[in-house]
C-alpha cells in the first residue's frame, strides 16, 4: 500500500505530463551531447501548488547544475509521481523519464520487462551507495545487479494517544508491546464511553488487506511464502483475524462503524476519540496539521508482536535507453538531491524547520554507519517535533525483521480486503472458512 507521505510536508508525484511530452520524449536517450551538456529527464518534481517543495526542488536542481555546468536537468511534475494508471502504459511506450520514480513493490516487475537500465558498473559514481541500508538496496538488486537506488524508506508501527492512555490508567511511556497487550489497553481505553474507540482497523479499498499483511508480519508470518504459495490460512493468519473479532465482537473495545479507510481513521485520531492504530510516521504531522492533533500526545510504539513489520517506500531508476553518460549524471543528481546526510531536498533539516515543516519524526532512516549518525544529528539538532514520543518506536524496530509487501500486492490485498471487513461487520463469521477461500484465490493470481 502506498505511503501517505512522501516527504517532510506532503504526498508529491510525478509523471510525464503532456505538455512535457509535447517538449521532449521523457526517455529517448538522447543525452543532448551536441550541446556540450549532458541531458537527463526526471520526474518527482513537486507540483506548482506544493509551493515550498517545489521552490525547495527546483533550488536544489538548479544549485546542482551550477556545480555541474556539463548537465542539464529537466524536471517533471504531475500528481502522483508514479500513478498505477499510467505507469505501465509509460513503461511499455518508451515514455518513461530517464530517471524515474518507483515504489519498492515495482522493482522487480520493471526489470522483468527489461526497462531498466543495469547500473551496476556505474555504482562507484554514487558516492552514497555503500552507505545506504542494505535491506533497502536489496530491493533493486535482482540476480546480483543493481537497477534502481533508494531514496525513501519506512516501517509501519502503532500510533497512540498519551491522553487516553493517562485517562484510561495506562502508562504513555510503556505501549503495548504484544497483541494481547493491545486488545488489554483498546478495552480499557474504550471504557472511558462518549464514543471513544480503543484501536481501529481498515477494512476497505485494499486498506483492510494491506493492513492484514502489516498485522502478519507482526505474527511472523507470511502472505505468500518463499515457494510462492499463499501463506495466509495458517495459525499466524487465524491469530490475526481472531484478535480482530475478539476486539470488535467481545471487548467492543473497536466502535460499531466499520468499513474504514486511512482518512476515518486519521479523523477519529486527530479528534481524541481513539486510542491506537497502526500507521508509518508520516501519519503524525497529518494528525497534527490536517486533522485537529496535538504533536505532544502521538506517539509511535513499534509493531506489537516483536517479530516483523512491514516496510516500503520508492526510489529511482533509469531507462533503458539511457546513455552511460545520463546514467552518470542521474547519480550524481541522486547524491545531490537525496542522499547527502543533512543536505538536499530530503535531509535539509534547518530549511525544513525554518518553513514549519516537522523535524524529528522517526523516518526516513536511510542511512548506516557515520552516514546515519551524521543524518541523526542534524534532525535532532533542527527537531521541532517531541522526539522523545517516537524513541520506543526507534529502539523496538531494531529488533523486527523488515519485511516489504508481497508481489501482486494490490490484488492480494483486494482479496484480504472482503476477509477483514466479513470479520468485522459479521460477528459469526467463519474465519477458518474465509482464509481458506482466500488462500484460493491468491495462489489464482497470475505471477508477474
Amino acid at each position: 500500500m502506498r505511503h501517505t507521505g512522501f516527504r517532510r510536508t506532503f504526498v508529491a508525484i510525478g509523471v510525464c505530463s503532456s505538455l512535457a511530452l509535447a517538449a521532449s520524449a521523457c526517455g529517448s536517450g538522447d543525452d543532448d551531447t551536441a550541446s556540450g551538456k549532458t541531458r537527463i529527464t526526471v520526474n518527482c518534481e513537486p507540483p506548482k501548488s506544493a509551493k515550498v517543495d517545489r521552490r525547495f526542488f527546483d533550488d536544489d536542481t538548479a544549485a546542482f547544475e551550477k556545480q555541474n555546468p556539463d548537465i542539464d536537468v529537466v524536471a517533471h511534475d504531475a500528481f502522483p509521481c508514479q500513478d498505477p494508471k499510467t505507469f505501465g502504459a509509460k513503461l511499455a511506450g518508451g515514455q518513461m523519464e530517464d530517471v524515474f520514480y518507483t515504489y519498492f513493490t515495482d522493482a522487480r516487475h520493471v526489470v522483468d520487462i527489461n526497462q531498466a537500465a543495469d547500473l551496476t558498473p556505474y555504482l562507484k559514481e554514487l558516492k552514497s551507495y555503500d552507505t545506504i541500508q542494505k535491506q533497502l538496496r536489496d530491493i533493486y538488486t535482482v540476480d546480483g545487479k543493481v537497477y534502481g537506488i533508494p531514496r525513501t524508506g519506512y516501517s509501519m508501527g502503532l500510533i497512540y494517544n498519551r491522553k487516553l492512555f493517562r485517562k484510561a490508567g495506562l502508562d504513555p511511556d510503556k505501549p503495548p508491546a504484544t497483541w494481547e497487550e493491545v486488545r488489554a489497553d483498546a478495552k480499557k481505553i474504550a471504557a472511558l464511553g462518549n464514543g471513544t474507540v480503543g484501536y481501529a482497523d481498515y477494512s476497505a479499498q485494499n486498506q483492510g488487506g494491506w493492513h492484514f499483511t502489516a498485522e502478519l508480519y507482526s505474527q511472523g508470518g507470511d502472505v505468500v511464502g518463499a515457494d510462492g504459495k499463499a501463506g495466509v490460512d495458517t495459525p499466524e493468519g487465524h491469530a490475526v483475524l481472531q484478535n480482530l473479532h475478539d476486539m470488535r465482537w467481545t471487548d467492543d473495545s473497536m466502535g460499531s462503524k466499520q468499513l474504514l479507510i486511512i482518512n476515518d481513521v486519521q479523523q477519529m485520531m486527530g479528534s481524541g476519540k481513539l486510542g491506537m492504530y497502526l500507521s508509518a510516521p508520516d501519519n503524525i504531522p497529518i494528525l497534527a496539521k490536517e486533522k485537529g492533533g496535538d504533536y505532544k500526545d502521538l506517539a509511535l510504539a513499534p509493531m506489537p508482536g516483536g517479530k516483523g513489520t512491514l516496510i516500503g517506500g520508492d526510489g529511482y531508476m533509469f531507462n533503458k535507453k539511457d546513455t552511460p553518460a545520463q546514467i552518470r549524471a542521474g547519480l550524481k543528481w541522486l547524491d545531490h538531491m537525496f542522499l547527502t546526510p543533512g543536505k538536499g531536498f530530503l535531509g535539509d533539516y534547518a530549511r525544513a524547520k525554518k518553513n514549519d515543516a516537522p523535524v524529528g519524526l522517526p523516518e526516513p532512516r536511510l542511512f548506516t554507519g557515520a552516514a546515519d549518525a551524521k543524518d541523526q544529528q542534524v534532525k535532532k539538532a533542527n527537531a521541532n517535533v517531541p522526539v522523545e514520543n517516537y524513541q520506543a518506536f526507534l529502539d523496538g524496530n531494531r529488533q523486527l525483521q523488515m519485511k516489504i509487501e508481497p508481489p501482486n500486492a494490490q490484488q492480494i490485498y483486494s482479496v484480504l480486503d472482503s476477509v477483514v471487513s466479513a470479520v468485522l461487520t459479521k460477528k459469526d463469521a467463519d474465519i477458518d472458512q474465509l482464509l481458506k477461500e482466500a488462500s484460493a484465490k491468491i495462489d489464482s493470481i497470475p505471477r508477474s
